[in-house]
């Protein structure tokens, strides 16, 4: 079969490392370029370990090795100002994006009494109106060339409740509806829009977020006790699958839709 993807443009949020670095990693391999932007610096909420400049260089480099083109780029995706530069500079590289995979977030735990207005401000800014700010300024290039694809990560969290993470589940479940009401005002254009919703995934906010509950992954997969099939998470290469085939023309009729990587916890 033809690779669809070979010489498109991909747009990555949080993309220095887990599930955005291995996305990246995944589409370069199938021809496509990469815009990774990651606010790449420590942060005090939720104060586990973020993506950093050195692994956004080695990125760089990973990409390349692959024979295509990476453009990185620091920034926050709660200032619209950081992704206007960003969105310029990759139009001036590649003059014009396809694909958006809003991945940036963040996770932590607390309950709904006992949380501070800073910490919800910071999930919800992060999680969801950073994906609303980074699509409105992709959304017009796609509108201009008549394509595009757009993929939100979210989470099991976007489709139920979960236990101290009420905040964390209503950006997820934000996300939803963005990618239902984006899917409906963008079909005309031939964009497509569509929402994954991972397990837990094995990646370094997984080992932050054991680390402040003081405990092992394997003690927080176990405690939780969700997955259906014998596995405590999943690997960012299999989030990494699912975004390949939603981004391809194997998926060309697909928009509006909610695709689990859940290894059947939400069945449980």
């Amino acid at each position: 079969m033809t690779n669809d993807l070979k010489n498109k443009v991909a747009f990555i949020t949080g993309a220095a490392h887990g599930q955005g670095r291995a996305v990246a990693l995944a589409l370069a391999g199938e021809g496509v370029h990469i815009v990774a932007f990651d606010i790449a610096k420590p942060l005090s909420y939720p104060g586990y370990t973020l993506g950093s400049e050195t692994e956004l260089d080695s990125l760089r480099r990973e990409c390349e090795a692959r024979n295509v083109r990476c453009l990185t780029a620091q920034g926050d995706v709660r200032r619209d100002e950081d992704i206007r530069r960003a969105v310029e500079a990759a139009t001036a590289e590649f003059g014009t994006i396809d694909i958006l995979f809003n991945n940036a977030g963040i996770c932590a735990y607390g309950l709904v009494h006992e949380l501070p207005e800073e910490e919800w401000d910071a999930m919800l800014d992060i999680n969801l109106k950073g994906a609303w700010l980074v699509a409105r300024r992709i959304i017009p290039l796609m509108m201009a060339q008549q394509s595009g694809v757009i993929i939100n990560n979210s989470s099991i969290a976007g489709l139920r409740g979960m236990n101290r993470l009420s905040h964390y589940a209503a950006s997820k479940w934000g996300l939803v509806g963005l990618t239902k009401s984006w899917a409906i005002e963008l079909a005309p254009y031939n964009i497509r829009v569509n929402s994954i919703h991972p397990t837990g995934v094995n990646t370094p906010m997984n080992d932050g977020l054991a680390a402040l509950e003081g405990a092992t992954p394997q003690e927080i997969a176990e405690r939780s006790a969700g997955n259906l099939l014998p596995v405590p998470w999943v690997e960012p290469e299999d989030v990494s699958a699912m975004v390949l085939f939603l981004a391809s023309d194997k998926a060309r009729y697909v928009t509006g839709s909610q695709f689990v990587l859940d290894a059947g916890l939400l069945t449980r």
